[in-house]
């Protein structure tokens, strides 16, 4: 894919120089090995990184109008591009590349920011307009599900934008704090990563997905949602047949490409679809790339194998060996904010065996949230099912017997039920909450100074999700918890670690199942339709009985899991002691973290997600040299 910087500044005569502008793109030569350029027009710049894709020769940005008063840079894959450009041509608009990001550039010339939402395809894109040069006007857009990211600042001298938040943090140094926001520590430590708008970074914003924003100078930033998922009124039934002629044609579009494509693929049932669909499309066999595990438990490789010589694909396939250090060593400079998801480990390693032999590889990512896959789905469906049957003194009954119900960490999952037990007191949205999030709040906040922990005593991170979680004005649970997940788990954790990884690699990632078009048809069908028989994903499921294997349909859902357990009893087991040492004082409170490690050593309470979010946060705090905490 590409990165994109600029600056927009305030005051008569302000202009950026083309040394700021480079020294941004330095941060981003990972996100655009192939070429680079940038453009300066008073009070405006932009600078670009391509990693070539569509129109090798032809497609070099920033692209500028014939007049030279518009100009665009745009991370992007517009998949209907070649209608629009038709389109464009019958109106009278003159090409000069065979490329997509200038389509978006003459759209802009008859629809304004509305050119978003004529795009299929992901991106992010700024756009300099300056047809009026008494009010110069920036415009900023991102896609409808937040798959490339965007970030911006407004600072006195104006706004500074990138893709990455290191490219901001190298404009001109002292311009933007190097400091965590206290609020997104305690985020982090509830949910793993740091969602919404405001990043984990003092001073620098998220674009949301399906948002543009327009700025003049000596005006405040606007910004217009312009898409969202439906929310009111469920979809009806699909037949088969339907799911599989969308399937094929949202793959059929995300293979237009220059340049060598392939797939990533696993075990599952999302990542088979898609490859499938791609090899239906004919041509030459499809390239498929997988990584495993030297743990059986967590190992789909052999499903992997099974499925490619099915496929008739070339396969390429890696084991992943004691790789978390190496992997700790890289990701903090790619993952530009604190992510705790083991996985961007594997991801990492896939999209590096990948870009070995692709430029382009397709994702299955998505399936899960359209199509209700996840086992906490499930869960939520038996749960409201109960909670409906039993009314509301059963469950406050049985609600109290999960408070004296014992933890039993060490146990099999079945025996597990205090969970179970107190999510059928609690509100549907609270008790949803508890299944995206890794600890407690008032655990998170006990592992804090008393200071910290007292200035965030108003801030509940669940607030955020329960606006996503009650905007639908559906009688359904299920869809409720897909649409919060699709405002918050989906583009700040999923996307977010598909991205980084991959493009750490230079490695294009597109994901077929998130096409909004097929989003739209799918997400909203009724719970029946999802989750049923104690299984998710049954409509999709049902209509690949055709294509697929039932050892992949049926085989238990495993996910691109990592063995945690084991990597911090082994490789990383010094590297965690190390971790609670070297975090500052004022972060956290350094014996609470001591006991937490002593009890998991021990093996008397599992505390791997803590210990590994909290390793993780602290190879981020040291590779981006971050200087302190704000409120």
């Amino acid at each position: 894919m590409c990165g994109l910087v600029g600056l927009a500044l305030e005051g008569r005569g302000a202009s950026p120089s083309p040394g700021e502008l480079e020294a941004m793109l330095r941060t981003l030569v990972h996100r655009g090995p192939d070429d680079a350029g940038y453009h300066v027009r008073p009070p405006f710049g932009v600078g670009f990184r391509r990693l070539a894709i569509i129109d090798l020769a032809g497609g070099h940005q920033p692209i500028l109008n014939e007049d030279g008063d518009l100009a665009l840079v745009a991370n992007c894959e517009i998949y209907n591009f070649r209608a629009l450009r038709s389109e464009l041509e019958r109106r009278g608009h003159a090409f000069r590349t065979r490329s997509d990001a200038e389509v978006l550039l003459h759209l802009y010339e008859e629809r304004g920011e509305r050119a978003a939402e004529e795009l299929v395809g992901m991106f992010a894109f700024a756009l300099l307009d300056q047809r009026d040069p008494a009010r110069p006007r920036l415009v900023l857009g991102r896609d409808r599900l937040g798959i490339k990211p965007l970030y911006w600042a407004r600072t006195p001298a104006g706004i500074a934008f990138a893709s990455e938040p290191k490219a901001l943090l190298a404009w001109q140094a002292g311009r933007l704090p190097r400091r965590l926001r206290a609020r997104a520590l305690l985020d982090y430590l509830v949910q793993g990563y740091v969602g919404g708008e405001d990043s984990a970074w003092s001073g620098i914003s998220r674009l949301p997905p399906a948002t543009t924003l327009t700025w003049s100078p000596g005006e405040e930033p606007v910004l217009r949602r312009y898409w969202d998922l439906p929310r009111e009124g469920l979809r009806q039934p699909a037949s088969p047949e339907e799911i599989l002629e969308w399937l094929d044609r949202v793959v059929g579009d995300h293979l237009v490409a220059d340049v060598p494509l392939g797939a990533f693929l696993s075990g599952g049932i999302d990542s088979n679809a898609v490859a499938d669909s791609m090899a239906r499309m004919g041509g030459s066999p499809p390239v498929l790339c997988t990584v495993g595990f030297e743990q059986r438990s967590h190992d789909e490789l052999s499903v992997a194998r099974e499925s490619a010589a099915r496929l008739r694909a070339v396969h390429h396939w890696e084991v992943l060996r004691e790789e978390p250090e190496s992997a700790l060593e890289a990701l903090p400079w790619l993952f530009d904010e604190p992510l705790a998801d083991p996985s961007t480990v594997p991801t990492w390693i896939v999209s590096r065996a990948a870009r070995r032999h692709v430029t382009v590889a397709l994702s299955g990512d998505g399936g899960d949230e359209t199509f209700a896959g996840y086992r906490r789905y499930v869960h939520d469906v038996a749960e409201n099912r109960l909670r409906r049957q039993l009314g509301r003194p059963g469950a406050r009954l049985l609600g109290a017997l999960g408070a004296l119900y014992p933890r039993l960490e060490w146990a099999p999952r079945p025996l597990r039920a205090r969970t179970f037990l107190s999510n059928l007191a609690s509100d549907p949205a609270q008790a949803y909450w508890r299944s995206v999030t890794q600890l407690e709040r008032d655990q998170a906040l006990a592992l804090l100074p008393a200071d910290l922990a007292r200035a965030l005593a108003d801030h509940d991170p669940f607030e955020a999700f329960e606006r996503h979680y009650r905007a639908p004005r559906v009688d359904d649970p299920l869809y409720r918890a897909q649409y919060a997940d699709f405002h918050t788990y989906l583009p700040d954790q999923i996307l977010a670690k598909v991205d980084r990884a991959s493009m750490g690699v230079s490695l294009e990632v597109r994901v077929p199942l998130l096409d909004h078009r097929f989003v739209e048809r799918f997400a909203p069908l009724p719970a029946r339709e999802k989750v049923r028989a104690g299984r998710g994903k049954r409509a999709f499921r049902e209509a690949l009985r055709s294509r697929l294997p039932d050892s992949v349909l049926d085989a238990p859902k495993r996910g691109f899991d990592t063995p945690l357990r084991v990597w911090l009893r082994g490789p990383l087991a010094v590297a965690v002691g190390e971790a609670i040492e070297e975090l500052p004082c004022d972060w956290f409170d350094r014996a609470t973290l001591r006991s937490r490690l002593a009890e998991h050593r021990a093996g008397a309470r599992d505390h791997g997600r803590l210990l590994w979010s909290v390793l993780v946060l602290e190879r981020w705090r040291r590779r981006h040299d971050v200087q302190g905490i704000a409120p």
